[in-house]
């Protein structure tokens, strides 16, 4: 079972609050429109990482500067008030392109807030997207968006201090660690440990909010539980399934380092991270050949994992749609997306990038999670051949993550479980029955 791998112009920054300050009264009730193909196009983005933003920064300057039709002007918001903006700003006033976080799309579209895209992006753009890309930007059967990039979530492990204290830990999907095989080895490199710690789970990140909803509903959903279904969360949220996973995960946090300094893993308190694509970069300078990527716990019907990122889309009232179009399809194309997953480590979203990516395809260092990717589905067609699973896509999803993320952080510190999941699936079906399903 133990195997080692190598881990081998136009454009401004605002604040939140200054957009919003210069916001107009205009309604969203308008319609997109193609336009003459011509003209300004304003595109508004989240402010993440430096190299995100200059990535995204030189694909704006690169694409006004190979034509002379069409003027990019991006304006950069900070990524803790991004999603808020958005839904503080009237649809008419929201720039012709826009950045969406994927699982937040189709309450924007309930909103009527971002416009079908298949009318002006190219079929070619859309044809290379990767299954998953197209699933995450398609609400009730129309496409609203598309991806430069996925992401990949699992578990990051120290080679050297699992052999150390003799624990053997899986080489594929198939073998990942039941929930029982995965306490074991905590408590046993805990114990091998002078930090008495075995695990990083992100406690830094905050378990209340989207990082715990996308780091360990796959734990529901590997157990046979869920977030929701059919568009209610009593006896699925809170089912017996459900409740085993997270009566689990509560049983590991006895040897969960908190990680204030998010340090625990590089500094060798624990051997384990729960974590995402995009630690890679500096767990894997700091550990070298001693870092390893292994699947999430299989809870009972498969390893799970969390799927889904940042999409592009275009606001409902642009009269620029068909320059709005020529910008996406500028960057969606594979240059573009490979210098946005080369500053974030993330897999490319198309399907041309992803086959030549050193990191994800066959013989790279996350080659595990690019296989964890090809296995994707939606949270409402799981089997258990399904790996990668996308966040519901439900105008309601604002409501479910709030009050799963809060049952977590309560789990976390002791809370008793069916209780904490009940009163979260009491909650969502009271908002869901308030808004006639958002439907």
């Amino acid at each position: 079972m133990k195997h080692r791998k190598k881990a081998g112009d136009g454009i401004v920054a605002v604040s939140a609050a200054a957009l919003l300050l210069a916001a107009c009264s205009s309604g969203g009730n308008g319609t997109s429109s193609a336009g003459d193909g011509t003209g300004d196009v304003e595109v508004w983005a989240h402010q993440g990482k430096d190299t995100e933003v200059a990535a995204l920064q030189d694909a704006v300057a690169n694409f006004n500067a190979s034509q002379t039709d069409i003027n990019v002007n991006l304006t950069l918001v900070p990524e803790a008030d991004y999603t808020t903006t958005i839904q503080s700003t009237s649809a008419g006033d929201l720039p012709d392109v826009l950045e969406l976080d994927g699982p937040t799309l189709a309450s924007f579209v309930y909103d009527a807030k971002v416009a079908p895209i298949d009318g002006y992006v190219s079929q070619d753009t859309i044809d290379n997207a990767t299954v998953g890309n197209v699933n995450q930007g398609t609400v009730d059967g129309t496409l609203y968006a598309l991806a430069q990039f996925n992401s990949g979530l699992g578990l990051f492990a120290n080679g050297a201090m699992l052999d150390a204290a003799g624990v053997s830990y899986p080489d594929s999907i198939e073998s990942a660690w039941t929930a029982d095989e995965f306490l074991s080895a905590l408590k046993t490199l805990a114990a091998a440990n002078d930090s008495g710690y075995a695990l990083d789970i992100k406690e830094n990140y905050g378990l209340g909010g989207e990082w715990g909803t996308y780091a360990f509903s796959p734990l529901l959903q590997s157990a046979g539980g869920n977030l929701i279904a059919d568009n209610r969360a009593s006896d699925v949220l809170d089912g017996p399934e459900s409740v085993s996973a997270m009566e689990a995960f509560q049983s590991w946090m006895p040897y969960v380092d908190p990680n204030e300094d998010d340090s625990a893993f590089v500094d060798g308190r624990v051997a384990i991270s729960w974590g995402g694509h995009w630690m890679y970069p500096g767990y894997s300078e700091a550990l070298g050949n001693d870092l390893v990527v292994l699947p999430l716990p299989d809870m009972g019907t498969g390893t799970k994992s969390g799927a889904g990122s940042w999409t592009w889309g275009m606001g409902s009232t642009t009269q620029q749609g068909a320059a709005a179009g020529a910008f996406l399809d500028y960057l969606l194309n594979d240059e573009n997306v490979k210098a946005m997953t080369t500053a974030n480590g993330a897999p490319p979203a198309t399907k041309s990038a992803l086959a030549t990516d050193a990191l994800y395809s066959a013989g790279g260092a996350l080659e595990l999670w690019g296989q964890q990717l090809e296995a994707g589905c939606n949270a409402d067609s799981i089997t258990e051949d399904c790996v990668t699973v996308l966040r519901p896509l439900t105008a309601g999803y604002p409501v479910i993550t709030s009050e799963f993320a809060s049952a977590l952080a309560a789990i976390a510190i002791g809370d008793d479980v069916q209780s904490a999941l009940t009163r979260a699936a009491t909650a969502i079906d009271q908002s869901f029955s308030d808004n006639n399903d958002y439907q």
